[in-house]
């Protein structure tokens, strides 16, 4: 016995807990305090960034405190399903009285509590109080659902009532807001957020998570068919644009040019245009000049290709890119080198410097060669994210919204008819209470003594 009293009590406890009002506002202030720090404190940096910012010790501590991912940390989670909690206990604690009012078949109403009502309304009519309620109900019936008269020792009362199901309005509030939490804790626990690079004409099956040195499957290939970028006068980016597909199983599934802001959406995942970089070029052209006779030739090449060069002269092979080539001590750039082949003499490489075309010249070789132009080559960075809990963050904002309207402008409305018999005439008192915006109820009051006053026999 005494154990199930010990049990009992630690129910108890725990349940007046988290049905304190007390412990809603230390939450909120303590989620409030810690989202400053959030927006204050930039999230998922480069570690270097921050220990620059803030030095190894902060760097140290604020990582053990999950700062830096503050709101995919553990405590800030705990932190939202401790409100959850407790907005689920306080609900449940309050909503059986609120029921108890809205369920209720026949609405009770006190005459005493009516006639001290700062919401009233007096006036006089000769007919008698049985008259005057015949000619009352139809006008009581049109403008209130619930209605009923009652008989007094002086006469009627007429009890009439509306928006009973206004007072469900808080509770709609309360449901938003658990379902912000949960569509949040599902995102934040089931979601991701990550990036990719593809080259053009590439695909890959895998994402970097950001924050993070893990990669994450998608289950599905990603292809960039086509990168296009466009500029300003500047020279500043306009607008950058990729073809996607997606691959399942070999087929193509999805296809969409996506741009900043309109993303491709599959499977929940969402592929957003982000960044883009130059890659490294592979296919060029090439300009072979014969230094006697004068004569041009145009050819195509791609790196690690051998080809055969004009007049059947030897090959020539494009072997790679240098971002940095040195010919001597300086530095000529973005430079492709290649080896030319020729029967009679050895293999000989040939550097040819982009900003410099006709530097050939210098090897007094038979032909020059130069770069007539490169095919540009782009790949393109995409955000992909996920979000399980974003549907259920929509519904609770539209519930959230309906919620507020129902709670902050309707109310639950009640209003008495009282007609006593006097010496000659009847009086009639009209009164009324509702469950919020007092002011509106009494002009309500005002215009139906007014419209009951003008009623003609």
């Amino acid at each position: 016995m005494k154990n199930r009293q010990e049990s009992s009590n630690i129910v108890d406890r725990i349940w007046n807990f988290f049905s304190s009002i007390k412990l809603t506002i230390i939450i909120l202030l303590l989620l409030a305090v810690t989202s400053i720090f959030g927006t204050l404190i930039p999230q998922n940096e480069n570690p270097a960034a921050y220990i620059q910012t803030y030095g190894e010790f902060l760097f140290r501590l604020f990582r053990v405190l999950d700062i830096f991912d503050m709101y995919h940390s553990w405590w800030f989670q705990m932190m939202i399903g401790m409100l959850t909690i407790n907005i689920v206990v306080c609900s449940l604690k309050r909503f059986p009285a609120t029921w108890k009012i809205v369920s209720a078949k026949t609405p009770r109403f006190n005459p005493g509590r009516g006639r001290k009502s700062v919401e009233y309304q007096e006036f006089s009519d000769k007919r008698s109080p049985a008259e005057l309620v015949k000619a009352y109900k139809p006008y009581i019936s049109g403008k209130f659902r619930f209605n009923r008269i009652e008989s007094s020792d002086s006469g009627y009362f007429m009890v009439a009532e509306k928006g009973r199901w206004t007072r469900l309005g808080v509770y709609s509030v309360h449901l938003s807001v658990l379902l912000l939490l949960i569509g949040a804790l599902i995102g934040s626990i089931l979601g991701f957020d990550g990036y990719v690079n593809i080259p053009e004409g590439e695909a890959v099956d895998r994402i970097q998570l950001r924050n993070s040195s893990k990669s994450l499957p998608l289950g599905f290939k990603i292809r960039c068919d086509d990168f296009n970028v466009s500029f300003y006068d500047s020279g500043t980016p306009k607008e950058f644009r990729s073809r996607l597909t997606v691959l399942e199983n070999g087929q193509a599934a999805v296809q969409k040019d996506i741009i900043v802001n309109d993303p491709l959406r599959y499977k929940g995942i969402n592929m957003f245009q982000s960044s883009y970089g130059s890659m490294q070029p592979k296919n060029l052209v090439l300009n072979f000049t014969n230094r006697k006779t004068g004569n041009r030739y145009r050819q195509k090449a791609t790196i690690g290709q051998t080809f055969e060069m004009p007049e059947s002269t030897g090959k020539f092979t494009v072997r790679e890119f240098r971002g940095d080539y040195q010919i001597g001590n300086i530095n000529v750039g973005n430079t492709f080198v290649g080896v030319l082949e020729r029967p009679d003499t050895e293999a000989i490489e040939v550097a040819l410097p982009l900003k410099f075309p006709t530097i050939d010249k210098m090897r007094k070789g038979v032909w020059i060669i130069s770069v007539e132009e490169i095919e540009q080559r782009y790949y393109t960075g995409l955000q992909v994210t996920k979000d399980p809990g974003v549907n259920i963050v929509y519904a609770g904002f539209i519930i959230m919204i309906l919620g507020c309207y129902v709670a902050f402008f309707m109310s639950h409305q009640k209003v008495a008819v009282e007609v006593m018999q006097s010496a000659n005439s009847s009086s009639v008192r009209v009164s009324g209470t509702a469950s919020r915006n007092s002011l509106s109820m009494q002009k309500r009051v005002q215009k139906i003594a007014a419209d009951l006053a003008a009623i003609e026999p």
